[in-house]
């Protein structure tokens, strides 16, 4: 007995278990081993010592084995060698260039070169942290706001957390079970459909405030024709993982060493050092374990859980409640912001997802419900997908929520002379674009399967 009582309802020690993790991580225990000790303890009281390290000692070599998550250091890779390459530049160059006749023109290059950089990297604090010293220079240098170019890169990094390759996507993927291949093509047109909001939203205010965002002049149509091919390999390495996984020539992990091989070669190819190649290799390695020990760590939790019961009994309660199941969906997404201002991303979802997932399926009606008979407008088939790329946003609206907001301090680790409180009110703008774009996943839910329904249907 390791807390001195004999419980023999094990939903009371799932409990029990839960407030202790949950206060382990608020007083700032890290997620990997506040969960793996909890979990330990957990199975240990329901299960004894020996059933208990059995399990815990083979989480780590049954799912560091698994296939699905080979594609996790591939994407890291493509984003650490992009870097070395000097993509980011000539991207931020091109749509500057096709971009900066527009109001607040040059934020809207920022996004939009964000977006582009995160179709070949995957991690957001990396982008933040790349266009902080790309981006933030030029848009001050043209008398831009200080909170507004802080604010849009660090927003702007978020997107690499929706568009693919995106290590997040992979790892919801793998919590609840389901194909990778399909959910990242599903994030593409909501990564899409999240840049042109940014933008939108930053006309507005370029409009309404000018002085924060002055125009600059508009570049040449040649200009803009020479600035193409400095970016053509970020479109060849998103042709070749779009066109791999869709036309099912190529699993995810192949399709991402695929994309690793053509930025490696463009890295040689553009005078990347030794050095450089030895950093991105190591920086890779060290993000890649670092996920895979938080995987661990959670994984056993997860473990106590199911032994627990808690997932089975949230369900049952949610389904019992007689409130609409968007109301219910609303907040469930609360909660998440809530969470994420002082949890990453990471580790809220692999917390979560075990007992929200077969909540919010058996709210939508189950597996093999029909669009018509869901509560979200979305298929048993679909749900999963659609959920997977909500809650995804809602990880990368915790990168900029105050007071953890990870985004936000790497701008200012960068940009020293931009403070911290003038970051975050920077992203207060994008905040609300967030708001708007969730809603239209909400309540548009075919901005996010259309893609995956497409390639079901080939």
């Amino acid at each position: 007995m390791i807390f001195g009582v004999g419980f023999e309802d094990p939903f009371v020690v799932g409990l029990i278990c839960l407030g202790i993790l949950m206060t382990m991580i608020f007083v700032g225990v890290r997620v990997v081993y506040a969960s793996s000790i909890v979990g330990l303890i957990g199975l240990i009281e329901l299960l004894g010592w020996a059933p208990a390290a059995g399990i815990v000692g083979t989480i780590p070599h049954s799912k560091s084995s698994t296939y699905a998550l080979s594609v996790l250091p591939m994407f890291i890779f493509i984003g650490f060698m992009a870097f070395h390459a000097g993509m980011t530049k000539k991207l931020f160059d091109a749509a500057r260039m096709w971009l900066g006749w527009l109001p607040g023109g040059l934020a809207v290059a920022t996004v939009f070169a964000t977006a582009g950089f995160a179709a070949v990297s995957g991690a957001s604090t990396a982008t933040s942290a790349v266009f902080a010293r790309v981006a933030i220079p030029e848009m001050l240098k043209f008398g831009y706001d200080k909170k507004l170019a802080a604010g849009v890169v660090a927003a702007g990094g978020t997107l690499a957390t929706l568009i693919p390759p995106s290590a997040i996507i992979v790892i919801y993927a793998i919590i609840v079970e389901t194909a990778v291949g399909p959910l990242l093509l599903a994030g593409f047109l909501p990564g899409l459909v999240s840049a042109l909001i940014y933008g939108g939203i930053i006309i507005a205010w370029a409009l309404l405030r000018p002085e924060q965002a002055p125009k600059t002049a508009a570049s040449t149509w040649p200009e803009r024709f020479k600035s193409l091919p400095g970016v053509t390999p970020i479109f060849a390495v998103i042709v070749i993982i779009v066109s791999a996984i869709y036309g099912g020539w190529a699993t995810p992990t192949e399709a991402g060493a695929l994309g690793a091989a053509v930025v490696f070669a463009i890295a040689i190819m553009s005078g990347a050092s030794f050095a450089a190649i030895k950093d991105s290799l190591m920086e890779s390695a060290k993000l890649t374990v670092m996920i895979f020990s938080l995987i661990w760590g959670v994984l056993i939790f997860v473990r106590f859980l199911g032994f627990s019961g808690l997932p089975e009994a949230f369900t049952a309660w949610i389904l019992t409640l007689e409130v609409n199941p968007m109301l219910i969906m609303i907040c469930i997404l609360l909660a998440y912001a809530v969470l994420g201002m002082f949890m990453d991303a990471i580790g809220m979802l692999l917390l979560t997802l075990p007992v929200v997932y077969p909540a919010v399926i058996a709210l939508n009606g189950g597996d093999g419900v029909s669009v018509a008979d869901s509560a979200f407008g979305v298929s048993g088939q679909m749900a999963p997908i659609w959920f997977g790329i909500i809650v995804v946003k809602m990880a990368e609206v915790c990168l900029i929520t105050p007071p953890i907001g990870l985004n936000c301090f790497v701008v200012n680790g960068v940009r020293p002379d931009i403070s911290l409180t003038q970051v975050f009110r920077g992203i207060a703008l994008f905040f609300v674009a967030d708001v708007i774009t969730i809603a239209v996943f909400l309540f548009f839910p075919e901005v996010i399967t259309w893609f995956p329904e497409q390639m079901a249907s080939r």
